[in-house]
This record gives C-alpha cells, sequence and structure tokens, in this order.
C-alpha cells in the first residue's frame, strides 16, 4: 500500500512535483507509458488483458494529487511570514500547527498571545491577517535567505495508526484516492485503464478541466475523500456519510448529475460481493468528475469517496476498512466492466 507514503509528501496545489514523482517511481515499470501534460496532470496508461483488439473498453480512473495548503505573500520586517491559504481552509483550525516552509524549513503559526488579548478580542475568531509563520528568524534579511516570496507551505503532519482500524494523516483528501488507483494498477483487467492523477483540485478542479480536453474513455471512476461529519454533537441527517460504513457513491454534487443506472449497477455489485457502501448524503461541495463526465461526448462516470473527519486539516481520519472496501468495490467494477460499459 502507498497510502502512508503518499500522505507525507507535500504537494499544494500548484506544486504536485514531489506527489508526481513518487507516483512514477511506483508505476513506470507496472504500466505501458505515462505522460505529464503542460499543467502537470500525470496519466498514466495500461493495456487490458486483451491487448489490442478492437472494442476492448477503456476506463478512466481519476484521483487528485494536491491537497490544501499556504502560500508566502510577505516577509515582515520582524522575519515573520504572512501568508494565505491555498484551497478552503477554516482559519480557526491554523494557531499553532507546525508547517513545513519552502525547501524543508520548518515553522509555526502564531498569533497575539491570549495574555495580550482584550475581552473582546477573545471572542472574536482570527482572520488570516492576524496569523504569522514564525521560522525562527529575527530579520527580515535572515528570512529571505531562507525562504521566499511564493514559497508554498505544507501542514507538517504524519501518517499514524489510531485506536483500532483508523489512520490520521494530513492530505487524505486525495492521496487515499491516488493510493487505491495505484494499487488497481498492479492488476490488469479486460479493458484498458488510464490512470489520471489530476493536479490543482482543490482551488477549482483546473487540472480536470484540462484533461477533459484530450481523454476519451466508455466508463469513468473517480475515487475521492469526502467530507463525514458523524460526530454526537451534529445531528444524524447532516452527517453526509459515516466512517466505517464503505465507501459512499455519490447521486448528486454541486458539479455532477450521476447516471442513475451506473449507481444502480454498483449497488447491486457491492451487494453481491457483501461489500459495505453508501450513498453521499448531500449535493453540496464538487470533485474532478464536475469536468471528466463533460468530456469529448460525455462519459458515464460514477464517483466512490472514502469517509473523512476533519478533512482539509492537518490531522484527517479514515477508517482503514473503508480503504479496503473501496479497492475491493473499484476492482470488482473492473473485473465485471462488460456490465457497466452496456448501455450507459
Amino acid at each position: 500500500m502507498f497510502l502512508k507514503e503518499l500522505c507525507e509528501l507535500d504537494g499544494v496545489s500548484g506544486n504536485e512535483k514531489k506527489v508526481r514523482e513518487y507516483i512514477i517511481e511506483q508505476l513506470k515499470d507496472k504500466a505501458d507509458d505515462y505522460k505529464i501534460d503542460k499543467i502537470g496532470n500525470l496519466i498514466v496508461r495500461k493495456k487490458g488483458m486483451d491487448g489490442n483488439i478492437l472494442g476492448v473498453p477503456k476506463v478512466l480512473l481519476c484521483a487528485h494529487m494536491d491537497e490544501v495548503g499556504l502560500f508566502i505573500t510577505e516577509i515582515t520586517n520582524d522575519g515573520f511570514l504572512k501568508f494565505q491559504t491555498v484551497g478552503g481552509i477554516d482559519p480557526k483550525i491554523l494557531v499553532s500547527k507546525t508547517v513545513v516552509c519552502g525547501n524543508e524549513v520548518p515553522g509555526v503559526i502564531g498569533s497575539k498571545a491570549i495574555h495580550l488579548q482584550k475581552p473582546e478580542e477573545r471572542k472574536q475568531i482570527l482572520s488570516i491577517e492576524e496569523l504569522y509563520i514564525d521560522i525562527g528568524a529575527v530579520s527580515k534579511e535572515e528570512a529571505e535567505n531562507i525562504v521566499k516570496l511564493g514559497d508554498y507551505v505544507a501542514f507538517a503532519s504524519r501518517f499514524e495508526r489510531l485506536g483500532s482500524g483508523f489512520n490520521k494523516a494530513k492530505a487524505l483528501d486525495d492521496r487515499a484516492g491516488c493510493s487505491v488507483i495505484m494499487q488497481i494498477l498492479n492488476n490488469q483487467y479486460r479493458c484498458d485503464l488510464v490512470g489520471a492523477f489530476t493536479v490543482q483540485e482543490e482551488v477549482g478542479l483546473r487540472g480536470s478541466k484540462v484533461i477533459s480536453n484530450y481523454l476519451e474513455a466508455d466508463l469513468a471512476i473517480v475515487v475521492e475523500a469526502t467530507m463525514a461529519k458523524d460526530l454526537a454533537e451534529t445531528f444524524e441527517e447532516e452527517w453526509i456519510v459515516e466512517l466505517g460504513k464503505g465507501p459512499a457513491c455519490s447521486l448528486m454534487d454541486s458539479a455532477t448529475i450521476y447516471n442513475p443506472e451506473l449507481i444502480q449497477k454498483v449497488a447491486e455489485l457491492a451487494e453481491k460481493l457483501d461489500i459495505p457502501l453508501q450513498f453521499r448524503r448531500g449535493t453540496t461541495a464538487a470533485n474532478d468528475a464536475g469536468n471528466i463526465h463533460q468530456a469529448g461526448r460525455g462519459i458515464p462516470l460514477i464517483t466512490l469517496s472514502i469517509p473523512c473527519r476533519n478533512i482539509h486539516t492537518m490531522s484527517s481520519l479514515i477508517a482503514m476498512q473503508d480503504y479496503e472496501n473501496c479497492l475491493k468495490l473499484v476492482h470488482s467494477i473492473l473485473e465485471n466492466i462488460q456490465v457497466f460499459c452496456s448501455n450507459t
């Protein structure tokens, strides 16, 4: 499994190079070919066991390589770093978190100490403008010797096992999807596979917009991580998905209305094989499916997501059984590819 190594790599949107190079290194001897397009998407191709026979289905597997993070916009005279977020990050989670800036420079996100805050200030949520990154520099000149404007900043977080079958890490959205597809590309099926590892999903699905201009397929499977709010403090109808209940199949989101016939086939296969499956209860947000299903003449498509607590933080959490069941379900779909590529 590649998940631990993937999550511990830094790859904030627009700076996915380390993740891309790792995937290439792991797959270059197992794939027929690969290429990197001009925006940075990695496309990996693998012929099916039927070789070059005409009419063999082509399946596109897609996951995004990028993660949310920060971007240095200013270096103050005192040597502190001001920043903006890259992707959707709640500023409330940032204070006191450790980060890695630019070329592996460690730092910590700070703010005005609580002892110095006025009573009314303590009731307010800190804005990005009130935060800074401290790298231990005492002047602008010292800071400029080790970082520069435009450097990316990633959360410093390790992949760790928690409790019985849970794993904590940054970037599970969507290194979990990348890992599933990498494992699938180790196998061979009665279809040609195209693995698309996209860039800049977190800032507007930009990488998938580019691949939708040149990729065609008979079926696409987007493998994602999705928000789980299965907490005691929230009403059950707000949970969207639950950890431990299996991968979640999307019905609709803000960019895609999914094919009901495909969804039914997925549900029937999961039931037949006793693979737990849940449906995503919610239509907010979007993923790369929003562009891919509109590619060419249109691509029939499903999204399977791994439930994830604390998504878009340095300490996201998944149940490994959900990951394994997502992998099993994608594998089973490809094992039964003729069913999914007929009359859809």
